[in-house]
């Protein structure tokens, strides 16, 4: 699969579900203790009017909850509709239609951090080290990058979520694989959590979590 054909179906996907996704994760971050206590350690160590970039913000609920934390914060998805809906509910807050591959609108070393909260499940394992390389590039160094994912080996495909004749495989990854990948791009990483699964939820697998400091200098 190309780099075209996977951002395509991603975007497809994304742009078919974009008001039943929004419905149904309305109050995600409500129902998860543990997520917010991350997100609001993660929003301390970069400090308050922190420059961040949530990379895949799909509807913008956890863009929101970092600006209400203090951090100066914009959001960007490959989903014009999923988009529509972020801008609608976080008027104050800019966000842009683009791939986290390119993250063409950030100079080099313009961010103090980037979140990706579970959207690079997306992006094949052999696109990894090229997505964390252009993470590094656009941190300042000592910038902070904040990853989720599902743990696990085999990707959970999500055939015509409802109703819509569309399909995606969702990835899962193991924290030492991701871990080590990220150390290959010039990170230092620094926390790194997994949680059970909540199943009254829905869940089937375990939650990780990595934080991940951008060392001064870049990778050879």
């Amino acid at each position: 699969m190309t780099d075209a054909d996977f951002l395509t179906a991603t975007r497809t996907f994304y742009d078919a579900v974009a008001d039943d996704y929004a419905d149904h994760f309305r109050d995600v971050l409500a129902a998860l203790p543990l997520d917010r206590a991350v997100l609001g350690a993660y929003a301390e160590l970069v400090g308050e009017g922190a420059k961040v970039a949530d990379v895949g913000c799909g509807p913008g609920r956890v863009t929101g909850f970092l600006a209400s934390l203090g951090l100066s914060v914009s959001g960007l998805d490959l989903s014009e509709s999923m988009l529509a809906i972020a801008r609608r509910e976080n008027p104050g807050i800019r966000f842009e239609q683009g791939s986290m591959l390119k993250l063409t609108g950030h100079p080099d070393g313009s961010l103090d951090g980037v979140v990706s909260y579970y959207s690079s499940i997306h992006t094949p394992v052999e696109e990894l080290p090229a997505l964390f390389a252009e993470f590094h590039r656009v941190l300042a160094p000592g910038g902070h990058l904040l990853l989720a994912f599902q743990v696990g080996d085999e990707p959970r495909r999500h055939d015509r979520p409802w109703g819509h004749p569309v399909a995606l495989d969702f990835l899962r990854r193991r924290p030492d694989r991701m871990a080590g990948l990220l150390t290959t791009a010039g990170f230092d990483v620094r926390v790194r959590m997994e949680r059970e699964p909540d199943q009254e939820r829905g869940e089937n697998v375990s939650q990780a979590c990595l934080i991940a400091r951008r060392t001064a200098q870049a990778p050879s």
